[in-house]
């Protein structure tokens, strides 16, 4: 088990494929991600490596703080995350780790606290319909009704939905694609939507719930000092061939004109079955009106032979 790192929302764009298809994608930026603590089994009972990022003012940290970064000689980091790994995982402190950390192509999990929304109501916080707009209501038709029961049990239960603080809630994100990565610039580009706002922290993981991409470097994609980075992996405004989803192929014109002929030979038969229902309902008409025709008919010649 890998350790993530730790990333900051710089916002969203799009890439291009070579067919033109546009990918959205989410941009995250490594600032200075470094190990600046490690957990060790016969010391601590388990293993883990403690990551930090961006840079803090000395003033604002505090002392217990400043006392650990010190011992690790890194700068003050604006945010320190603890990651669990394997044994043969672990990182010395120090360590840079790079946005070729992940590889185009592989999953991820994302975490974040997402954008808070303020105090909402309970149809914007929970969809709930509301009451009615038109007679009957008093001013009160986004109102979320009752809410208890009688005098049992005489109290709301607990979790009820009803208004209050909506947003602001940590959300993990699961199997989001790394469609490209920048190492020059500490960038990763991720397909879709990532929770929180721009500038916010997240972290971002290899996918629990799927193999580790094979291509990803074990233990970690680490920046080796004196070694200047590649500027990019692909033309600007493209996606990593890696992470290209290619369209499916269209049927042929043959396999088409089976299609068709299928189609219209399950159209006959369904109109010739109708057909057949039809005759069919017709005949049994025909003959209850003769049944009923002959049962009005008995009566009358009865009558003929008594008189």
């Amino acid at each position: 088990m890998r350790t993530g790192v730790i990333a900051k929302k710089m916002g969203m764009t799009r890439l291009f494929q070579a067919d033109g298809r546009h990918v959205p994608v989410t941009v995250l930026q490594l600032e200075d991600v470094q190990v600046v603590g490690r957990r060790e089994m016969d010391r601590d009972g388990y293993t883990a490596v403690q990551l930090g990022a961006g840079k803090a003012k000395a003033k604002n940290v505090a002392k217990p703080q400043r006392v650990a970064f010190g011992k690790a000689e890194v700068e003050p980091k604006a945010r320190v995350v603890e990651f669990r790994v394997a044994e043969d995982a672990l990182l010395d402190v120090g360590a840079t780790i790079s946005a070729d950390h992940f590889v185009a192509g592989q999953m991820v999990d994302i975490s974040g606290v997402t954008q808070g929304k303020g105090f909402a109501g309970a149809m914007k916080r929970w969809g709930f319909g509301g009451l009615r707009a038109t007679h009957g209501v008093s001013v009160s038709h986004r109102s979320h009704g009752s809410t208890g029961n009688r005098q049992d049990p005489g109290r709301v239960f607990k979790n009820k939905k009803m208004a209050g603080h909506m947003g602001a809630r940590n959300r993990t994100q699961q199997n989001l694609e790394i469609v490209r990565t920048d190492a020059a610039r500490g960038l990763l580009f991720v397909k879709g939507s990532v929770p929180g706002h721009k500038g916010g922290w997240l972290t971002v993981s290899d996918a629990i719930k799927l193999p580790r991409d094979e291509r990803a470097p074990y233990p970690a994609g680490l920046i080796q000092d004196g070694v200047e980075l590649e500027v990019e992996h692909a033309p600007a405004g493209f996606v990593d061939d890696a992470a290209v989803h290619e369209i499916p192929a269209l049927p042929s014109d043959e396999e088409v004109k089976a299609i068709a002929a299928e189609q219209e030979a399950g159209a006959l038969e369904a109109e010739a079955a109708a057909a057949e229902a039809e005759a069919a309902e017709a005949q049994a008409e025909a003959t209850e009106t003769k049944d009923s025709d002959a049962e009005g008919d008995k009566p009358e010649a009865d009558e003929s032979k008594e008189g």
